[in-house]
């Protein structure tokens, strides 16, 4: 129940960033139970009092939430926020090609990730399509962010099917084959064959280790959500530093105990050749004789200018395209073009952020053909709609 404060924050962040009319947003608590017995043992608890519900009746009242919602606001978009592993890709899966929906822990994270891995691929002069890619964590926000660097290198001419070779995804079970048990299905695109791993020098072939993956495949860029802290240590980042000059490091889990690495260690590990983005903020670092801005991938850098562009574009669903379109707006507005710069741009400038990115995301909208307004001038259109403050001035007396 309290999960409502974290919709509150979202509705905020929308008018903060995006001009997004705070009148426009409802903020929303599906409330299914919980198994929790201290809270339903608590006398002043709010939310409903009985154990969680699953199975067939969970997807009934989801589907009698997004009928409710799509005949009373019909034009309107569904942001899921903070659903499991276990639901999140299948609602967003269930309704997609339906509705206008669009999950921030799936594709807002990968957006921003993807968009601080272009920029970083782009400072090195290389291409997506070109990486090897490990995820540390193949969960939720680990999967989405490997579909939507897919679909970067996919957009440079890669086949999808070789975009996916380059990918190698642990979970709790280690590297992921077509040999794991228990595989989800989102993960399922990502199994690495199992007679490709037969050769490998590993201690345990049933569980292969990120260090042992590090070293047979030697990545190019690093993902961390696995919400394990320290998992990043000196061994794995001087393996990967070890095959690659500017290995792109992204320790991911939040809050700051959960990340993968730090990045002080991270560059002195590299000798101040990584490039690092984080899921929690940190200070600048200075290594040597260059101060390092740490980019923080930050949702709020996506999911407002994304719902300022399906708004002005009156978009009827939120097509993969239009996710493609943020992440490479919001790459293009950094330059890495001197040592130490940030992958991202600084929360200081969500307005101008937001609104590049809303233009990127109402103009694939109408190339994928589920714009419903005409966006004859998208610049101004959505400067047009982004909301100011403007209070009138009270006299007394």
């Amino acid at each position: 129940m309290g999960g409502i404060q974290i919709c509150l924050g979202k509705k905020s962040l929308y008018t903060a960033a995006a001009g997004l009319d705070p009148n426009r947003a409802i903020p929303v608590v599906i409330d299914v139970g919980t198994d929790n017995l201290a809270l339903l043992n608590d006398e002043v608890y709010l939310g409903e009092r009985h154990s969680r519900v699953r199975g067939e009746r969970y997807d009934a009242f989801i589907d009698a939430f997004v009928e409710t919602v799509t005949r009373t606001f019909p034009h309107a978009m569904i942001h899921w926020e903070d659903f499991g592993a276990s639901n999140a890709h299948r609602i967003l899966s269930r309704y997609r090609d339906q509705i206008c929906t669009f999950n921030d822990d799936v594709q807002g994270t990968a957006a921003v990730v993807g968009a601080a891995a272009l920029a970083a691929v782009r400072a090195k002069g290389e291409r997506m399509r070109d990486q090897r890619v490990v995820v540390f964590g193949a969960g939720t926000a680990g999967i989405g962010v490997a579909d939507l660097m897919v679909d970067l290198m996919v957009a440079e001419g890669l086949d999808r099917e070789e975009c996916r070779s380059r990918f190698w995804c642990l979970s709790s079970q280690g590297l992921i084959t077509t040999a794991t048990g228990r595989i989800r299905d989102f993960q399922k695109p990502y199994a690495r064959p199992a007679d490709e791993v037969a050769g490998w020098d590993v201690a345990n072939p049933s569980r292969i280790e990120l260090l042992e993956v590090v070293r047979a495949v030697s990545p190019t860029i690093l993902l961390g959500t696995s919400g394990q802290g320290g998992a990043f240590t000196q061994r794995v980042v001087k393996e990967m530093a070890s095959h690659v000059d500017r290995p792109v490091i992204m320790p991911l889990s939040n809050p700051t105990e959960l990340a993968e690495a730090l990045p002080g260690d991270v560059l002195s590990w590299t000798d101040g050749h990584a490039l690092i983005a984080t899921g929690s903020p940190f200070a600048p670092v200075t290594y040597g004789n260059v101060t390092y801005t740490i980019a923080q991938a930050n949702n709020a850098l996506v999911f407002p200018g994304l719902g300022l562009g399906v708004a002005v574009s009156r978009a009827s669903r939120v097509s993969d395209r239009m996710i493609t379109a943020a992440a490479q707006a919001l790459a293009s507005i950094t330059h890495v073009n001197k040592p130490g710069a940030s992958l991202l741009p600084s929360v200081d400038r969500l307005r101008m952020v937001s609104a590049t990115v809303a233009v990127a995301v109402a103009r694939a909208a109408v190339e994928d053909g589920v714009a419903g307004g005409e966006l004859a001038d998208p610049i101004q259109q959505v400067y047009d709609a982004m909301w100011q403050p403007d209070y009138p001035e009270i006299i007394i007396g």
